[in-house]
């Protein structure tokens, strides 16, 4: 079967809501590699949109979920749990940037993981309001979309969403946004819409990952921290994107010195099988009553099992010291093209959580066809890479930790040409 045939049943059998960026059909992936139906091979940049930390089909995830396979594939947690959904948890609770004791319940996507925290903030605190920031991605549920601080293509033609959800600047020096001026946002927010007492939560990405790979600032996070503590207020971290390594540490809020209450994770827990989580101070996680919380495939059996791998491969494989290796290498190749590539604007970096964003040098605006074209040119020479950002002008990297090191460079050299080429031809 070929790319084009299964392209037009896809056009013909699924609704155009469901984006597709490649124009290829995977037949098989190994570790950063992938081919698709006609034997092309491409290097992934992608990993599922930051699912695969530790590879396609990492040898120990897949062993592990075979184990699971020949014992049982579903009970359902709240009918008949399972010692491995209790001893991740455990694992989990020993690893969080809260403060301990802490508790840990599982679910099945980033999204869920999000409105579970949500519950559990307003369980707490008895109060309903939450305040969110401008450029953040949080799902694609009804609430999940209220939360989220970008419209296109998220939230249009989907309205009206669930009330008491406020949203705040998000410090971005690029684009002219200090951490004052962030925090005179929320301030005015208390003025204008919600008082203080009436909020349950501040919710934020550590690193804002659709928003275009931002970190927050220490004194960002510091000051949300202190107000929070003034008001009563719980700060959640939403580490979907940012967690597993990915930012040199397992978490990103372990870059700074203060701990949320919650915190949500998904995406690279699993190694490729759907699984989430919310984490948190064990006093506010109990506040929900039995059953409030929950799910049929809450917590599956096969995911936990790849949970557990993924974590043992991160440990033995010191994935957060090789992120921040491939991080500083990704930066210098990126440092060097801006000699040649006038439109790199900004490079950011936590670890191997990368981007670059990029400006037109002529009118200083966001250059999203700029964008677009590097990215064209890149996979046509075999290097998936994705765009992220408010205006769609922002490359981020997601490649695999676990990248053997010849692969990597390859890759490199393939977006230093796409950028150069693409420049030239502006």
């Amino acid at each position: 079967m070929k790319n084009q045939q299964l392209d037009k049943r896809r056009q013909d059998a699924t609704p155009r809501g469901v984006g597709v960026m490649c124009g290829f059909y995977a037949e098989k992936a190994e570790n950063a590699t992938l081919w698709d139906v006609e034997g092309n091979e491409y290097i992934d940049f992608s990993a599922g949109i930051a699912v695969l930390n530790t590879g396609h089909r990492h040898p120990k995830v897949i062993a592990a979920v075979e184990r699971q396979l020949q014992s049982f594939t579903h009970t359902a947690y709240q009918v008949v749990p399972y010692e491995s959904y209790v001893s991740l948890a455990e694992r989990i609770n020993e690893r969080v940037p809260v403060e301990k004791p802490a508790k840990t319940t599982f679910f099945s996507t980033g999204a869920e993981a999000v409105e579970n925290a949500v519950k559990i903030a307003r369980a707490y605190t008895r109060r309903p309001g939450i305040i969110t920031f401008c450029g953040g991605f949080h799902g694609r549920t009804f609430m999940t979309m209220a939360l989220t601080g970008k419209v296109a293509p998220y939230k249009i033609g989907f309205g009206p969403f669930p009330g008491s959800v406020f949203h705040a600047q998000y410090p971005n020096a690029l684009h002219g946004v200090s951490v004052q001026d962030a925090m005179d946002s929320i301030e005015r927010l208390f003025k204008s819409d919600i008082e203080p007492t009436q909020v349950a939560a501040i919710l934020l990405e550590p690193v804002q990952g659709e928003g275009g790979f931002i970190p927050a600032p220490a004194e960002f996070m510091q000051a949300l921290r202190t107000l929070c503590d003034e008001h009563g207020i719980l700060l959640i971290a939403d580490e979907v994107q940012s967690g597993f390594a990915r930012t040199g540490k397992l978490f990103s809020m372990e870059h700074h010195s203060v701990k949320p209450d919650l915190m949500t994770m998904a995406k690279s827990l699993a190694g490729g099988f759907p699984l989430s989580g919310v984490a948190g101070r064990a006093e506010v996680m109990d506040a929900p009553g039995p059953g409030g919380l929950g799910g049929t495939y809450a917590g599956n059996p096969l995911s936990v099992a790849a949970a557990h791998a993924v974590l043992d491969v991160i440990d033995e494989e010191q994935l957060c010291q090789r992120a921040s290796q491939l991080g500083q290498h990704l930066v210098e190749v990126l440092t060097k093209a801006r000699e040649t590539c006038p439109h790199i604007a900004e490079i950011r970096a936590q670890g191997s959580m990368v981007a670059v964003e990029f400006l037109d040098p002529q009118t200083g605006k966001p250059s999203a066809d700029f964008t677009r074209g590097v990215m064209q040119r890149a996979m046509k020479e075999g290097l998936l890479l994705l765009s992220c950002g408010v205006y769609g002008n922002v490359i981020r990297f997601l490649y695999p930790l676990t990248i053997p090191q010849t692969q990597f460079s390859k890759a490199l050299d393939i977006l230093s040409r796409a950028l150069q080429q693409e420049a030239a031809a502006q």
